[in-house]
């Protein structure tokens, strides 16, 4: 099945007009598309003009040269009413609303919808009720806002976006303030919303494990290079994130799909159980040791168990260690 496009670029030029009419141009021939049902995660260096691109997309910021398309129609063309029926905006600042309650943050959602004094409907606090369960905060909707976690506020965000009842949802990195368990928490949500709803979800990031795991697409944003776009699993075998994060002392690794410092030259031999050795590798990498097959190292460990770590010497003496800071310990006092 053939998937919807709910906005398009063509050649767009993002940046900002100086004083007497110059151009500072950011990026330019930007043909970007963003489709109904998936998450699609922006990924850049700082500088690289991350919250341009999205402030353009959102109209808060007119484009240098070409166009933005959004549900086939100019976004130029699109009233202030328009707009906030077809797309909801999560920015990237805390939300400064303690005095109010979830209900009411959320309310503001269906502002579009009411009358000039903002009075609701029945229909209105059935979607508002449905956009707190789908975020799962609807247990909250009577607490103040200043009460909430972090990752509960963003919920909120995000519930109120629902509230709009817009197909596209743009967020300028939502997951910033976020600890652990609430950023793959807000990504999961994201996920499900856009394949359940059929929403087109674009957020920025700096989270790269997230966005591999999470992202449908990856837009790939670097100065003074063309954008890269696709699913995350063909620009990481077709090299691009190798060449995105190419940096001295830093490299993409295609097989763990995360950033390392450059390989050290200190081989050491590791095999066993798969898990005792993806670990035993970590630690070896942290220490400056490059891991290799068994055998082909100048000293060789095999992972029995997290508790049984064999470290076979130079002088062919084989000593079990029960840690792998006791492991790591053993190896530099063999000084190799």
């Amino acid at each position: 099945m053939e998937k919807k496009r709910v906005l398009e670029t063509k050649g767009l030029q993002i940046g900002y007009r100086l004083k007497g009419g110059e151009k500072n141009v950011v990026h330019e021939q930007l043909d970007l598309v963003l489709y109904a049902g998936e998450v699609t995660c922006l990924l850049g260096l700082n500088g690289a003009g991350k919250s341009t691109l999205l402030r353009t997309l959102c109209g808060f910021q007119p484009p240098l040269a070409g166009e933005v398309y959004l549900m086939g129609k100019r976004l130029a063309d699109y009233s202030q009413m328009q707009f906030s029926l077809t797309v909801g905006v999560v920015l990237t600042e805390k939300t400064n609303a303690g005095g109010i309650t979830v209900f009411d943050l959320v309310s503001l959602g269906r502002h579009p919808y009411t009358d000039f004094f903002g009075r609701l409907k029945p229909a209105d606090r059935e979607v508002i009720h449905a956009a707190m369960e789908a975020v799962g905060i609807a247990h909250k909707a009577n607490r103040y806002v200043s009460e909430l976690s972090d990752g509960e506020r963003q919920k909120v965000m995000i519930a109120k976006t629902l509230a709009q009842e817009c197909p596209v949802i743009l967020l300028d990195e939502p997951t910033a303030f976020l600890d652990v368990s609430s950023r793959i928490e807000i990504m999961a949500l994201l996920h499900t919303l856009a394949a359940g709803q059929k929403k087109a979800v674009l957020l920025s990031t700096h989270d790269l494990d997230l966005a591999i795991q999470m992202g449908d697409c990856l837009w790939l944003q670097q100065k003074e290079r063309s954008m890269r776009c696709g699913a995350p699993e063909d620009l990481i075998m077709r090299g691009d994130f190798g060449r995105f994060f190419e940096k001295k002392g830093l490299s993409f690794d295609a097989v763990t799909g995360k950033l390392v410092a450059d390989a050290p030259a200190n081989p050491v031999g590791v095999d066993g159980d798969p898990l005792v050795v993806r670990w035993i590798e970590n630690a070896l990498l942290r220490n400056g040791f490059l891991p290799v097959a068994f055998g082909k190292g100048r000293v060789q460990i095999t992972g029995l168990a997290p508790d049984r770590l064999q470290l076979h010497g130079l002088d062919g003496t084989v000593r079990t260690c029960t840690s792998v800071a006791a492991l790591m310990a053993e190896i530099y006092r063999m000084k190799i």
